[in-house]
């Protein structure tokens, strides 16, 4: 059994196909279009597709999913998903966040983790080895920290991201640089150590386009999962479709 999993977020869309658990191919688009789906359909005719949506999907492109794969499932807050949801206001919350705790709990089940999402925003997401969806944090990311430094102020130049070694700041350059890429890091130390305190062990794992800097800036043992949306996403499909298969 294929399972198609498409996670259109607010600057790419990124879809993955799985077999048997497995990822089999993936790619990551500017945008989705019709006839990249007749494409996908027409080499996986008997696919099961989800769908998550943070920036904009259209009408034609959701029914052309709907009519032309196996199943079709569009993540809501109403979607069975085998975790407890303790999100106070479940309709507000991510679904990429949602999904990403999920495929955090398949790798590593009845065990704490602390998902970290570093894209655009940075988001903090708790599950406890209880199954339970605690809620988390959502934190400007690196890239969006440096532009309202520049837009919001009448001097401050756009600063490009690299890296650097100084912690402290030795121009208006460095010291933009320092205030956004270390800033967040060390934003970052202090919330992994403060889930630490409360809960113990806990897994770290990151995922996001900004995975990599933070990934290799941390000294503790820290996953990264590049794949962890679609994972979450294939294990939500397959929840699902086993609920659909025990109810007939």
């Amino acid at each position: 059994m294929k399972n198609l999993t498409i996670d259109i977020g607010n600057t790419r869309t990124k879809i993955v196909i799985f077999e048997a658990n497995e990822i089999i191919h993936k790619e990551t688009l500017p945008y989705l279009t019709i006839p990249f789906l007749k494409k996908l359909a027409y080499n996986h005719k008997k696919a099961n597709c989800i769908l998550t949506v943070t920036g904009n999907v259209t009408a034609d492109i959701e029914q052309y999913l709907q009519k032309r794969f196996k199943t079709y499932t569009r993540l809501t807050h109403e979607t069975p998903v085998p975790i407890e949801n303790l999100y106070k206001t479940p309709e507000t919350l991510g679904r990429d966040r949602l999904a990403a705790v999920i495929g955090a709990q398949a790798l590593f089940p009845n065990a704490n983790c602390l998902v970290i999402d570093a894209g655009t925003c940075i988001t903090f997401d708790i599950l406890n080895d209880k199954g339970q969806y605690l809620g988390g944090n959502i934190s400007p990311g690196i890239e969006m920290r440096m532009r309202a430094m520049h837009e919001f102020t009448a001097k401050l130049p756009l600063i490009e991201l690299k890296d650097q070694k100084e912690w402290i700041g030795e121009d208006t350059e460095t010291a933009l640089r320092n205030g956004g890429q270390l800033g967040a890091l060390l934003e970052i130390r202090g919330f992994i150590a403060k889930c630490r305190r409360k809960f113990g062990h806990i897994n770290v794992v990151f995922t996001g386009g900004s995975t990599n800097f933070f990934v290799k800036q941390l000294k503790s043992r820290i996953f990264a999962r590049p794949n962890l949306v679609p994972l979450g996403l294939n294990q939500i499909l397959n929840y699902n479709l086993d609920k659909k298969t025990n109810n007939q």
